[in-house]
Parts: C-alpha cells; sequence; structure tokens
C-alpha cells in the first residue's frame, strides 16, 4: 500500500508540473495575442477585453481538463480532489503569475509550487467501494 501511495504522489506531482506548464502557456499565450489587439487600436474603447475575458476562461478551464485527463492516461481513478481543488490553485497561481508578469525565478519556483500541492492533493483518494 505504501508503495501505491508514493506512485500515487509521484504521478500526480508529474501531472500537475506538465499542467502547470501547459496551462501557463495557453495563458500567457492568449494573454499576448489580447494585448496585441488592445495595442493595434488604442482609441478604440474596451479593445482586446474580449481577446483577455477568452484567455483568462481558456487558462483556468483547461487545468481540470488537463488534470483529469493525465491521471487517466496514468491509470489513476478518484482524482476527484487534486481536479477540484488544483483548479481553483491554479485560479489564484497560475492567475497571479500570467496577470501579474512575475520574473522567470518567480515563475518557476510558483510552478513549482502547484507541482508538489497537485502531488499531495494526488495522494488523498476516496474510500474504495
Amino acid at each position: 500500500m505504501t508503495n501505491r501511495r508514493a506512485a500515487r504522489w509521484v504521478k500526480g506531482a508529474a501531472v500537475s508540473a506538465v499542467s502547470a506548464v501547459l496551462c501557463y502557456w495557453i495563458w500567457s499565450s492568449l494573454r499576448e495575442w489580447a494585448q496585441g489587439v488592445g495595442d493595434a487600436d488604442p482609441d478604440a474603447m474596451f479593445a482586446g477585453s474580449l481577446e483577455a475575458l477568452i484567455a483568462g476562461i481558456a487558462g483556468v478551464a483547461s487545468m481540470p481538463v488537463l488534470l483529469w485527463a493525465g491521471m487517466r492516461v496514468l491509470r489513476e481513478r478518484g482524482n476527484h480532489l487534486l481536479v477540484l481543488l488544483g483548479a481553483l490553485a491554479w485560479i489564484f497561481i497560475g492567475g497571479h503569475v500570467v496577470e501579474d508578469a512575475v520574473g522567470t525565478g518567480a515563475t518557476a519556483g510558483f510552478l513549482a509550487l502547484f507541482a508538489v500541492l497537485g502531488g499531495l492533493l494526488a495522494g488523498v483518494q476516496p474510500p474504495s467501494e
């Protein structure tokens, strides 16, 4: 049982790390696109606002899908806590990293923090039926 739990923690941390990098890339790329649209027509009111909204939604909504899909690919079930709390944590961690444009070292630190959090959350699973 201990080896199984340790393997689940490692899988959760790995899936969380890959998901964090992918979501960060999606969110920051779309955010740059939105800023480019806003800069293209600076006199237009709300230029790039719709694009910024799309960037935020895509950056946040992709996290639970990636966490769930990654754990399913690794044949792990009962990932409800990881998916729910991971998505909630990503709103704050990812939002801070992308929207506040922190430095490279801080970005790596926050993404590593998310991976550790995902590993811990993956270790918690519902009782077997």
